[in-house]
């Protein structure tokens, strides 16, 4: 099984046990790094950053993740190439690709992602898109691995906006056999298709995945509870309708009493303290955020050390 040379734009792109085995190497990475034994795979790569939307942990990990795998990074703003200007995206793509060694793209839309990927003749990695986070979803399985020394068996529970992480983590689930209950308000739920396409999964897999209007009652017994910003980047003018509408959707002590007492608590971050989350939970022992946010390191060198080739 090798994902060498292979485009990564969406978690379908992977069967469940390429999951486990993109997990288990996240794991590996972070035992090497703590051991002092960074392994230099990328010596004499260069990986292009290309970042449309602003980042702070996943551009810093990818970046920091290529230094320590030996390669080296160019970081790219649309403004500063001819993407700008009106330059084809199939263009742009065959040139970036003739120089690299793989692309890290974060953008606002799928579709320039896949078209990059078309004319591309190296790897290119989605980092974020509209529709997806798939390498936000590898350290983030890995963080409840961790957490719980264990991933079949689990339930887990999605609180917020059906956006692109939780879309990616419903594909996951529905690929990897786990219960998954995403609690939206009505008019915020997850892309039908994404639902559809995740059910079939599970149909196989035999997870089960609902949509779940009432917060208590996707979280009771659940293992994992999962939530993100109410407001994502690009959203800003509805940000005062999205409040209202999730108001009944915040992660807080109430609605933690209705899970196992052992359940913990996930953010992709950046989080909004009062919002989606109180202070005292995203702080409080249940949480696991920042060992996650951490794990992004790790997810991204398993990321580029088993994709670039």
């Amino acid at each position: 099984m090798t994902l060498k040379g292979r485009d990564f734009l969406s978690i379908s792109d992977l069967s469940g046990d390429e999951i486990r085995l993109l997990v288990k190497e996240t794991g590996r990475m972070k035992s090497k790094q703590r051991e002092g034994g960074l392994e230099k795979v990328l010596e004499d790569h260069v990986i292009g950053l290309l970042f449309e939307k602003p980042s702070t942990r996943t551009r810093v990990s990818f970046q920091v993740a290529i230094n320590h795998l030996g390669g080296n990074a160019v970081y790219m703003r649309p403004g500063e190439l001819h993407l700008s200007r009106g330059e084809a995206i199939k263009d742009t793509a065959r040139i970036l690709s003739s120089y690299l060694d793989g692309i890290v793209v974060r953008t606002y839309s799928q579709r320039i992602l896949e078209e990059l990927a078309e004319y591309s003749d190296v790897p290119v990695i989605n980092a974020l898109s509209d529709l997806e986070h798939p390498t936000q979803i590898i350290s983030d399985i890995y963080s409840i691995l961790e957490a719980k020394k264990k991933i079949d068996g689990l339930r887990l529970a999605w609180v917020g906006d059906g956006n692109n992480v939780c879309h990616s983590l419903l594909l996951a689930c529905g690929k990897l056999g786990l219960d998954l209950n995403v609690s939206c308000p009505e008019g915020y739920d997850p892309k039908e298709e994404i639902l559809t396409e995740a059910k079939s999964y599970a149909s196989e897999s035999g997870a089960e995945i609902k949509i779940v209007r009432e917060p208590k009652e996707a979280v009771r017994d659940v293992d994992v509870i999962y939530t993100d910003t109410w407001v994502s980047i690009g959203q800003e003018e509805e940000y005062a309708v999205r409040e209202k509408a999730f108001r009944n959707y915040q992660i807080n002590r109430e609605l933690l009493s209705q899970a196992r007492d052992d359940v913990i608590v996930m953010h992709c971050l950046p989080a909004y303290r009062g919002k989606e989350i109180t202070e005292d939970v995203l702080e409080g022992d249940k949480s696991i955020v920042w060992e996650q946010s951490r794990n992004k390191l790790y997810g991204a060198k398993a990321v580029l050390a088993s994709f670039i080739p």
